[in-house]
């Protein structure tokens, strides 16, 4: 029987630091590394200004990531999605993925407070100026209602930093 790869996932608020976790992870666990921010600005640059052309590109994504997450799973590889695994039915799309292949998964859980994340935002807003527009307090609260903690109801294996 062939092995298969493990999916890794992460949930966190905006800010919480997930890009930075998932490149490390890939490292770590020799992971192809996908992530949304370069799929989406790739795909569709110049094209999201709002948090709903946010949503409405990352949705048109997945149709086309699922079969191609899926082959590497398949054949054995380690998979990093640095997308975020933010609400009950994101993160049962990524278990879906890994259960459709026979591959087991991991969320890592990035639980931090919602002034460590605004402290990371601002950091970010310096740093990387062509994400001020996105990166701000309004965005971050507008995003962080619809965050749902993942809980053991979901059938998740999960490691909480």
């Amino acid at each position: 029987m062939e092995e298969k790869g493990t999916l890794y996932f992460l949930c966190g608020k905006m800010g919480a630091g997930k890009s930075t976790k998932a490149k490390q992870l890939a490292t770590e666990k020799q992971a192809v590394l996908l992530s949304e921010d370069e799929w989406l600005s790739t795909l569709y640059p110049n094209q999201i200004h709002t948090f709903e052309d946010y949503r409405k590109h990352a949705t048109l994504l997945k149709p086309l990531l699922e079969s191609h997450v899926k082959q590497l799973l398949k054949l054995g590889m380690n998979v990093v999605m640095d997308f975020p695994a933010n609400t009950k039915s994101s993160r049962a799309w990524f278990l879906k993925l890994a259960q459709d292949v026979g591959a087991d998964h991991c969320l890592v859980y990035l639980n931090r407070s919602d002034e460590q994340c605004l402290r990371q935002i601002q950091k970010r807003r310096i740093m990387e100026p062509e994400r001020a527009a996105f990166d701000t307090e309004e965005v971050f609260h507008h995003v962080t209602s619809f965050f749902e903690v993942p809980d053991c109801a979901e059938q998740l294996y999960i490691i909480e930093i």
